[in-house]
C-alpha cells in the first residue's frame, strides 16, 4: 500500500542546534526507495507503507545508538483506497 506522510523528528536534550540529528534522519531516509520533500518543520515521504514505518523505527534506533538520548517523532500520514496518494497531488 503507498502512502504520503509528514515526519517531524525532535531531538530533546540534545542542545539548541539540532542540525546534525536532522541530516541524519533525512540521509537515513534518502537510502530507502521514497520521494522525499524536506521543509522547514519536517519531511513529507511517498513510498510504501511498512516501508515509512519501518524506516522510522530505524530512525530512533540509529539516532539512540549514535548518542540522542530523546527522540518524539511527530507522524502525519495518509492511505487511500480509491487511488494511490502522491506528493505531486498535494502541491498547490
Amino acid at each position: 500500500m503507498i502512502a504520503t506522510a509528514e515526519l517531524q523528528v525532535v531531538p530533546i536534550g540534545s542542545g539548541v542546534s539540532v542540525r546534525a540529528e536532522i541530516a541524519r534522519v533525512v540521509e537515513l531516509l534518502q537510502g530507502h526507495d521514497f520521494i522525499i520533500e524536506t521543509h522547514a518543520s519536517g519531511t513529507n515521504i511517498e513510498g510504501g507503507l511498512n516501508d515509512i514505518l519501518t524506516v522510522i523505527e530505524e530512525i530512533h534506533r540509529q539516532l539512540h545508538q549514535e548518542g540522542t538520548i530523546r527522540l518524539v517523532s511527530y507522524l502525519k500520514l495518509e492511505t487511500r483506497s480509491d487511488k494511490a496518494p502522491s506528493l505531486a497531488g498535494k502541491r498547490l
